[in-house]
This record gives C-alpha cells, structure tokens and sequence, in this order.
C-alpha cells in the first residue's frame, strides 16, 4: 500500500495544479470541463484522444498547456503518407563518418500533439500507440527511451470520415480519456473571436500571456503524488460495479475490460487532487466515468438507430448503480 504524502506535500501540489488552471484559461475561453479533464490525465500519467470539429481551439489549448511547464512540445500532423518512422525516427546514414546516425523523432517530447490521429494508416498510427504504451522506440534493433514525463493528446474530427483510418478498440483502450470538445456558450465564444481579432495580425494562436510555473520534475513529482492518494475500499467497488455493467448491459455489443476499471481510479484520484482534496469521493467516479469509459464500449446497431449514444447509455448506468455513502 502506497504511503500518503505528507499534508504540505498534498496542499503544494494542490496550489500548483490550480495555477496551471489559471494559467491555461488565460489564453483559452470557456472549455473549462475539457481543461479540467486535460490536467486530469496529464495528473494520471495518462494520454488523452479528444474528439471535436476543427476550430475548437484543441491545438491552443495544447500550446497553453505546454507552455505552463518548461519541458519540450512538438507536433505531428497525421496524413494519409505519413510514416512510421516520421514519428518514430530513423537511422540515416553519414557519409563523411561512413556510419548511420539516429535521427530521433517528434516522440521524443515531453508533450506531444498527433494532430488527426485518424487520418494516418493503421500502421503509423500503431507506430505511436506503441510509444504511448511501453515509453520507447525501437530503431534499428536498439531501444530508445522517451524522456517522463511523456503526455499524448491526439485529435480526431468526428463528422469527416472520407480518408479516414478509424483507430481499432484495442488501441483506443490506450488513451486514459476521450473527451469531447463541444462549441462554446455564446458569451464565451463572442470574447473568444474579441480575443482572436483585436489588434492582431493573422489567426495566429496566442499564449503569450501563459507563464511557466513548472519543470518536468515537478510535473513527475505530482504523478506520484496522484497516484499515492489513498483510495477507499467502497470507491474500488463502484467503480468495478459501474465497469461490469457495461458488460451486461442490454444494447451494448462490446463492454469495458478491466483497464477501465483502473483508468477510473487514476482519473478520479487526479481529480480529487484537481479539486483541492487528498481523498477520492463518489463524485469523483462519476465525474470521470464518461471520459474514462466512453471510448471502451461499443452500441449495438439497433440502440443507435433508437437515437441513443454512448453517453446517455453511460448516464443510464450512473444512475442504476448505487453510489457508497462516504
């Protein structure tokens, strides 16, 4: 059993979280559930697919984050002829030394962007799921480790689906969260364009006002601290009961495996964290599931043709199955 850190530990790391709250919502309006869900992950050591159309702010909100920590950021844009070894690196030979040199590539970040993940072929997408998954690359026959903290957002446009290579489940079930990023409240979006347009060249994203608060290290030091809470017996069992559901469930064909039962444990300790708290609720589970399970069950064709979606089916769920009182 993982020891709990020390009350001053917890509450530093609490005031650093919410800081990066801030600093990020000063160059990105509104989405506050999608940063919310972003720090969660990034808290949980995990990687996020966020799906939305094209505008959303996905990619600035990415450079937001980034630059509130000094670590490295790069970004890949997934293409029909995009390789594997364009994401993974390669060797390439050197003339003058008459020996192959390791040009490494854009994995090896702190914080990577995979921009339209699902318009790569099944092969370079595997290429990074594979980085995601074991924390190396392999080039040549010699392994490679990516650097920690190592955080992978991918986007994928929901509505365009000519070109497309959807990503198979058993390499969804690798991303910690899919989050959905919807378009802003009216108010939100009126600053947003005010913001965008004022006295400003171009559509160039802007994070200048984003300051940089932490290093690497600190970003490690709070995923242990995450991964430390402690977490009751009842939270362990909602959060089996909810997952076993979705195995029985009538209407839906494929049910989440147990790697779901575990990523709504480390979310919902990120999110007490992200909270201000050092204990996970009932809520927390809740407040996860949606993100954590929506990209891990699939609808039976006749429950889709009814108009019903993976959310409410998982609404649904949160509703039968009894919360422990705390």
């Amino acid at each position: 059993m993982s020891t709990l850190p020390a009350p001053e530990q917890i509450q530093r790391a609490i005031t650093i979280v919410q800081r990066m709250q801030t600093e990020i919502s000063r160059a990105v309006i509104g989405q506050q559930r999608v940063v919310d869900e972003i720090l969660v992950a990034l808290l949980a050591a995990g990687h996020v697919l966020i799906e939305g159309v094209p505008g959303l702010g996905k990619t600035l909100l990415v450079q937001a984050l980034a630059k509130t920590f000094d670590g490295q950021f790069s970004r890949i844009q997934f293409t029909p002829d995009l390789m594997p070894s364009d994401v993974t690196g390669h060797a390439l030979y050197d003339m003058k030394a008459e020996t192959f040199k390791i040009r490494k590539g854009a994995v090896f970040t702190h914080l990577l962007l995979a921009d339209e993940i699902n318009r790569a072929p099944a092969k370079t997408q595997a290429a990074l799921l594979e980085v995601m998954q074991e924390h190396q690359v392999t080039i040549e026959g010699e392994s490679y480790e990516v650097g920690a903290p190592f955080f992978t957002l991918a986007t994928q446009n929901p509505i365009e689906q000519e070109g497309t290579y959807p990503l198979p489940e058993a390499q969804l079930d690798r991303f910690l969260l899919k989050i959905q990023m919807n378009y802003p409240q009216e108010e939100e979006e009126v600053l947003l364009t005010k913001q965008i347009t004022e006295k400003k060249i171009g559509s160039s994203l802007d994070v200048s006002q984003v300051t940089t608060i932490v290093k690497p290290d600190v970003i490690l030091n709070l995923q242990r601290i995450t991964a430390s809470l402690q977490v009751d017996d009842r939270i362990y069992e909602y959060a089996v009961r909810i997952v076993r559901h979705t195995r029985n469930w009538a209407g839906i064909s494929l049910g989440a495996g147990t790697r779901g039962c575990i990523a709504l444990i480390r979310a919902a300790r990120a999110r007490a964290l992200l909270s201000g708290r050092d204990f996970v609720l009932p809520d927390d589970i809740k407040a996860v599931t949606l993100a954590c399970l929506r990209h891990r069950i699939s609808l039976s064709p006749e429950l889709e043709i009814e108009g019903h979606t993976i959310d409410t089916v998982l609404h649904t769920i949160l509703d039968t199955v009894e919360a422990p009182r705390m």
